[in-house]
């Protein structure tokens, strides 16, 4: 079906009179008097502008004939194609998904791409797809300098903000990042998705470096067209909220007008540049042909609303910019128009019968793939030896001494987030460390989660190895989608070309005596567990802490997985195991010259005991109550063996079948939820693996955890393991 906007386009041109170029203007020359465009960087962009448009209107008419899968747009905003020339093609860009004419504009800086093809791989959802492999639509290409967002909420600005940071901060830490020691970090984002809380902490992240005098060189690009989908966004609210905010200077842009698009384009990126501060690029463009394909815009906007919009068209005005300076007539521009079309169409249909996508293997190989080699993965050796006197240390000792160690083995790494410097963190697990590596490597961080978790994906993204802290586990859930939907994310749409390494650190469970309530003791990581392609690590003794730490920081710096490093903060302090003054929860920190113990292999579980009637499962405090539960067993003449999973994604499958396996009888001891918590995944695992055994499991009640000694009633128990254990083990195997 023809387009409204295609053919007034056709019409409008075809409407102009021709005008009388200049004599001796040549293409080089400025397109007006003081132009800072000449007439051949007007075509350029022009050419851009229109093949886009094309691309626009192909992938309607492929998902018209179920040949493509994606009709979002970029019509009425290509004036964004100013934005790219105005920038260096080694400016990292993170885009908004109307950014057709950026895309193109930044592909003809740099040679060996074929762009308007690159886009249609993705729209039809091809193999060949450069970027995504056919596994999404974005715009994207590693030598393009263009990192591929799937955001439609402004979940890429903090990832932007860390990006920005980091550019500066690896010149500082002496590591080489991958864009020059100037560039200028570009997002670009629409005026519905400004108001998005993770926009609004973004932009205040950058403004709260700016204001302490830390380098962050990023130009936010504001493509306001005043709707979102069909919500209109209130007339003047951007300027009003951007416009005079300290630390951020701002500036307007016309994106219909090209001149003016690219002169404001060109000051705010060279403002940036050489202040290396924050900057606001407040582009005015229009939408056209309504939010994508399948939106009937006719239903929440009046006609001639729409139809009014057709002057605003960044491409008709580009047209007449070229028709009136004299450099072409309009049965030219018509030319041009024409002849793009027929190439984008030509294009279509090469593409649409390429292979796409046809297994599940072949869906999930990035994912895949960076498991696989994260597991493979053996960490640095410890740079320096322990001290001698040192002696057995708690669990937060150990994790201090390890992250010590990562980064000294690793000089891009860095510790950080809320508390972690000055204070030593909450619990004193980073005490001293900044001391030790310095204030640009251990840092505190605004009271942001989602700031502090965009920060690691820039700094990953960048180059750098991140290893943010999340204070508590409760807090994590006001910032999970930076993992979800950005950080776990990346290497699939990239089909591994990019990376964003990160060890996250969270402080969680419960057990803490009735202190803190809910927001201290969280015992629901059902979020982190559905996540395809992290690692999840849950270390509960000293030993294994330390070394599945140098574990997930190898993985993450050579295998570019995205891991989190849950930490019990029960467990923090814990020095007895079975009464008061035994010491049995202390560990040597492995020395890697003399223990094995060192590396902890990612999937990897620990058995304690070789008992043959019963197996318990657990992990984290869980550990510890069967630790103890197993003396009282021992009393009953129940030989038991527990297994410590220590890694909750990927599960130790293989390990905990053989450890069922050798007793034939398994509990399952999970201090999470009984509604997704972990203990499911333990017994569907079995049950795959073909597991026939009596098998239960005890878990914590589908509650909050509430303040003083009612937690207690809702959390799991050493006397509710020791009853499960026994029942399970005396249970007839025929009645079970």
């Amino acid at each position: 079906m023809a387009e409204q906007i295609d053919d007034y386009f056709t019409t409008s041109v075809s409407a102009m009179r021709a005008s009388v170029r200049p004599i001796g203007m040549t293409s080089r020359d400025a397109i007006w008097p003081r132009s800072e465009l000449c007439v051949q960087q007007v075509l350029d962009l022009f050419d851009a502008q229109i093949g886009s448009r094309h691309l626009d209107l192909a992938a309607r008419s492929l998902r018209s004939r179920g040949k493509g899968f994606y009709t979002i747009g970029s019509s009425g905003h290509e004036g964004n194609a100013a934005i790219a020339a105005a920038l260096r093609p080694t400016d990292p860009a993170l885009l908004h998904y109307r950014s057709g004419g950026f895309f193109l504009a930044r592909a003809q800086q740099v040679d060996g791409s074929d762009p308007l093809r690159d886009v249609l791989l993705g729209i039809v959802a091809a193999t060949d797809d450069p970027m995504s492999g056919g596994r999404h639509k974005v715009f994207g290409r590693h030598d393009l300098g263009i990192i591929p967002q799937t955001s439609t909420i402004a979940s890429h600005l903090p990832r932007a903000v860390g990006v920005a940071f980091s550019i500066a901060r690896a010149a500082k830490l002496g590591v080489t990042a991958h864009w020059p020691d100037d560039a200028v970090t570009v997002c670009s984002f629409g005026d519905a998705s400004a108001n998005h809380s993770t926009a609004v902490g973004a932009i205040n992240a950058a403004t709260h470096a700016a204001y302490q005098g830390v380098p962050l060189p990023l130009l936010f690009v504001c493509e306001d067209n005043g709707i979102g989908i069909s919500t209109k966004t209130p007339a003047g609210w951007i300027g009003s909220n951007y416009r005079g905010r300290a630390g951020l200077e701002y500036f307007a842009a016309d994106g219909s007008d090209l001149l003016n698009a690219y002169t404001v384009a060109k000051s705010a990126a060279d403002w940036v540049r050489t202040h290396r501060k924050p900057a606001f690029l407040h582009l005015s463009t229009v939408r056209l042909m309504g939010h994508a394909g399948s939106d009937y815009e006719a239903a929440y906007r009046p006609p001639g609303d729409i139809v009014a919009d057709y002057d605003r068209d960044p491409v008709l005005r580009t047209a007449k910019l070229l028709i009136d300076s004299g450099h072409l007539s309009p049965s030219a521009v018509l030319d041009l128009y024409e002849d793009k079309r027929a190439e984008v169409l030509e294009l279509a249909e090469q593409v649409s019968t390429l292979p796409r996508l046809d297994s599940a293997t072949a869906v999930t190989k990035p994912l895949s793939d960076c498991l696989a080699k994260a597991a493979a993965t053996a960490p640095c050796p410890a740079p320096t030896p322990r001290p001698e006197n040192e002696g057995p240390l708690t669990l937060a000792l150990a994790i201090n001494r390890a992250l010590h160690d990562v980064l000294t083995s690793y000089p891009e790494a860095m510790v950080f987030g809320e508390d972690v410097a000055r204070k030593g963190g909450v619990y004193g697990v980073t005490r001293g460390l900044m001391k030790k590596a310095g204030s640009a490597r251990v840092f505190d961080t605004l009271l942001d989660e989602q700031a502090i978790l965009g920060l690691a994906l820039g700094a990953g993204v960048a180059g750098l190895l991140p290893i943010p802290e999340i204070q508590y586990l409760a807090y994590l859930h006001n910032a999970a989608d930076q993992i979800r939907g950005e950080g776990a994310t990346l290497q699939f749409f990239s089909d591994g070309q990019y990376q964003n390494p990160m060890v996250v650190r969270i402080a969680g469970y419960g057990y803490q005596k009735g202190f803190g309530g809910h927001f201290h003791n969280d015992n629901a990581i059902a979020a982190l567990r559905d996540i395809p392609g992290i690692v999840i690590a849950s270390p509960a003794r000293p030993d294994d802490a330390a070394a599945m730490m140098h574990s997930c920081a190898a993985a993450a710096r050579r295998a570019g997985a995205v891991c989190v490093y849950l930490e019990p903060i029960a467990l923090y302090h814990t020095r007895d195991l079975y009464e008061d003054g035994d010491d049995q929860w202390l560990a040597a920190f492995p020395d890697p010259a003399t223990r094995p113990e060192h590396h902890v292999p990612i999937g990897r579980a620990r058995t304690y005991g070789d008992g043959s009637d019963l197996t318990i499962v657990t992990f984290g405090n869980g550990l510890h109550m069967s630790l103890r539960v197993v003396r009282r067993l021992e009393r009953a003449n129940i030989s038991t063996r527990v297994v410590d999973m220590r890694w909750l994604a990927p599960i130790p499958s293989h390990d905990i079948l053989r450890e069922a396996e050798a007793t034939g009888r398994v509990l399952v001891v999970d201090e999470t939820r009984r509604s997704g918590g972990v203990g499911e995944g333990v017994v569907a695992a079995l049950v795959d693996e073909g597991f026939t055994g009596p098998l239960t499991r005890v878990s914590s009640e589908d509650s909050f955890i509430p303040l003083g000694d009612a937690a207690r009633d809702v959390l799991l128990s050493e006397d509710t393991i020791e009853t499960a254990a026994i029942k399970l083990a005396r249970a007839d195997r025929r009645t079970w």
